[in-house]
């Protein structure tokens, strides 16, 4: 009989504790919070690990988990591309992209022919530039984008925003893939493949220095090759999204400034979050700018005056209200 009874009470104890356990069971991550909810959960898309994309996310993720109290994942993609994808497939909910491979998304161009227009997709601010690097080694004698003809090219990796452009520049220069030898790489894998001697030059666009570019020059001698200032005129003029700019002396072994263009970086953010949520994350991105410089020297670009100006994708309702806040003259209240 006590047999039974102590059978009894361990049954009665287990279901109770089964019961309890299913009142607190988690929900899954990639669970959509209700209206009123914010979500506990924050994925960063970043970039390849040698590139201002993941190290300044990387710093980012870890603001929003100290100051906001998320549990934060910092995912590491092939670009802008990618990127962009993610968060219209919720896999990310904030995102790292150049405002070309942004802009061909919002037109379904480009890249996203096939996935056609993205909707699901919303800016919290203008980042940094970053700089078409054409880099090559001293040893390769390639001077201008022309000479890249017949080459073996890094043109970026697949899905990046890298790619994009590149693409783009050599177009404009009266180049096709099918002129050169076109290699899908990231930036580490062709900084690799160049000091192997398995590619003549690469498309490293990114804010400046890039790391890859300097691990480079440490055993060899680098050049970047210049984009002549009439086609440099030529693709401001055909593509808004680039601007002039040049690398300036010293940053990597160029004595003197090289003329290139750049595309401005943009923050993107998943379009179905909330409101207040978006304010905060945008509130506290610039609240520790300082965190996020430390990080990567191009971050030192990042301007919240205009950081929500003149973006290719339309602002989130909450960063807008941020920056609405910023415009107004302290002590006003709306």
């Amino acid at each position: 009989m006590r047999t039974v009874q102590a059978w009894l009470t361990v049954a009665v104890i287990a279901i109770g504790l089964a019961l309890l356990a299913g009142g607190c069971t988690r929900e899954p991550e990639s669970r959509q919070p209700d209206s009123d909810e914010v979500q506990p959960f924050l994925t960063i898309a970043t970039g390849g690990a040698s590139g201002p994309y993941d190290l300044i996310g990387g710093a980012l993720a870890k603001v929003y988990h100290n100051q906001l109290g998320y549990k934060t994942a910092v995912r590491s993609s092939d670009g802008s591309v990618e990127n962009v994808h993610l968060l219209e497939n919720d896999k990310a909910d904030v995102a790292f992209a150049m405002s070309d491979a942004a802009s061909f998304a919002m037109g379904g161009m480009e890249n996203f022919q096939t996935s056609g227009p993205a909707v699901h997709v919303k800016a919290i601010a203008g980042l940094y530039l970053n700089y078409v690097q054409i880099v090559t080694r001293k040893d390769r004698d390639i001077h201008s984008v022309y000479d890249l003809k017949g080459k073996r090219v890094g043109v970026g990796a697949p899905d990046s925003g890298v790619e994009v452009n590149a693409r783009m520049i050599l177009n404009e220069h009266g180049i096709t893939y099918n002129d050169i030898q076109p290699e899908y790489l990231s930036y580490a894998e062709a900084i690799e493949q160049l000091k192997n001697n398995a590619i003549d030059a690469a498309f490293v666009t990114s804010g400046l220095p890039n790391s890859a570019v300097l691990d480079l020059q440490a055993s060899h001698d680098v050049v970047i090759v210049p984009i002549l200032p009439a086609d440099i005129e030529k693709l401001t003029k055909r593509f808004a999204f680039f601007e002039k700019a040049q690398i300036p002396p010293g940053i990597y072994q160029n004595d003197k400034a090289v003329p290139t263009v750049a595309i401005r970086n943009i923050l993107l953010v998943r379009s179905d979050m909330d409101e207040e949520q978006v304010y905060q994350l945008t509130k506290t991105f610039f609240a520790n700018l300082d965190a996020l410089q430390a990080a990567h020297e191009a971050a030192k670009q990042i301007d919240r005056q205009t950081a929500g100006k003149e973006l290719v994708v339309p602002l989130h309702p909450g960063a807008a209200r941020y920056y609405a806040e910023l415009a107004r003259p302290q002590g006003q209240t709306p």
